[in-house]
């Protein structure tokens, strides 16, 4: 088996295998590699030996070969992923693609990454991209060149590990995609409640909220009961990437409206921590199963620790608010905060209900991690300066403004 690979027990008759991919360059040359190495009596040179031998229109499987002639060791297959439609396409992977892949096999063997002594073992079977507008056949072989050493050595390393792939998934999306699908992994934030039932206000007032990595959008309930769920899409026509929460206080029916949510393209749904135990969970599962946070929001709970015990499944997100029609009258209870996170260990806690500038830090030093904030932003003379005054007191720099993304 391999040198590099922790073999765990496993039932007779099944080897692993490992598993390696990578993305190199830029469009339209850009490479993509997935690729899968194991030895020649298992899995993967039983896919090697169907891949060669089960042929399909425009994805006929080609040796790697460093030049006609010489193959490539370990023996690798390479499977077009794009359809192949004509002889230009053709020759773009037999020609750049089918010898960057063989010298960097070669080479991965040459570099000890792949273990000289188990060339003959050992079969790989490679998934190659090539745009069908790629040109550049110097770029298309030095990109799939690069892109498949990094899979190989990948591979060989396990990588990424668990830790990595925990850190890592909430803090970039896929470059293909074109937009972001924010999470909330570094809290503090600042949830802007936007209750006017007027989608041109609202659309003004978006323009003027600064742009803020440590900042949510929130849907009010008045705000959708005038125009419904579809609002968020509104919202997403002035801020694209923004986290959108979408203020139902759900009472009954928890999996239909978490998903009417999450249909709607909202990254939250709340749900009233007032609805029956069996109506919040069917949200919370439903919000899960879409991928979408789960809030509750405890106006009006007398206990809100009693309730999310109650809980077999805890939400993302509670929030601990005051109505707008008891300002004045009591104080937040924000004692519980700690014993809530208790509960669970990524459970969020919101604070909401006249909050001021000068509030902040105490909801903060309370533990809260989501300060909810209405018309104190939004009905400011000046909404852009007052956000950014609540975004200051949040003592939170933006995320990783730092940071440079290379091999991952």
């Amino acid at each position: 088996m391999f040198k590099y690979l922790t073999i765990y027990h496993k039932p007779r008759g099944i080897t692993v295998f490992l598993v390696g991919e990578a993305l190199i360059g830029e469009e339209p040359e850009l490479a993509h590699i997935d690729l899968i190495i194991g030895e020649k009596t298992g899995p993967v040179g039983q896919a090697f030996a169907n891949g060669f031998t089960q042929l399909s229109m425009g994805h006929t499987p080609l040796l790697s070969v460093i030049r006609p002639n010489l193959l490539a060791k370990p023996a690798t297959l390479i499977v077009p992923k794009v359809t192949v439609k004509n002889m230009a396409q053709a020759a773009k992977i037999f020609g750049p693609a089918q010898t960057a892949v063989a010298r960097a096999v070669a080479d991965s063997v040459q570099e000890g990454i792949i273990p000289e002594d188990q060339i003959e073992d050992l079969s790989i079977v490679v998934s190659v991209f090539i745009h069908p507008e790629a040109k550049d056949y110097n770029k298309i072989y030095r990109y799939n060149y690069g892109a498949t050493k990094l899979a190989i050595e990948r591979a060989m390393q396990g990588f990424p590990d668990a830790k990595t792939v925990m850190y890592e998934k909430d803090r970039t999306m896929h470059p293909v995609m074109g937009f972001k699908v924010v999470r909330l992994w570094n809290p503090p934030y600042l949830q802007v409640a936007i209750d006017i039932p007027d989608i041109n206000a609202v659309k003004a007032i978006l323009k003027q909220i600064p742009q803020s990595d440590h900042l949510i959008i929130e849907a009010g309930t008045p705000l959708i009961k005038r125009y419904g769920v579809e609002v968020v899409q509104s919202i997403r026509e002035v801020r694209p990437n923004a986290f959108v929460v979408a203020d139902l206080k759900t009472l009954d029916t928890g999996n239909l409206e978490a998903r009417m949510v999450a249909d709607a393209t909202a990254d939250a749904v709340v749900i009233s921590g007032l609805a029956p135990v069996s109506t919040i969970e069917k949200a919370i599962k439903e919000a899960k199963k879409t991928g979408i946070y789960a809030v509750i929001d405890m106006l009006n709970v007398e206990k809100p620790l009693s309730v999310l015990k109650s809980l077999t499944v805890k939400p993302d997100v509670v929030e601990l608010h005051r109505a707008i029609d008891t300002e004045g009258k009591a104080e937040h209870a924000w004692g519980d905060i700690p014993a809530m996170k208790k509960l669970s260990e990524r459970l969020l806690v919101a604070v909401a209900g006249g909050i001021r500038v000068d509030t902040v830090k105490d909801a903060l030093e309370a533990g809260a991690d989501i300060v909810v904030v209405g018309r104190a932003i939004t009905k400011a003379k000046d909404v852009r300066s007052m956000t950014e005054q609540f975004i200051e007191e949040l003592k939170q720099p933006e995320i990783d403004q730092y940071r440079i993304m290379t091999d991952f």
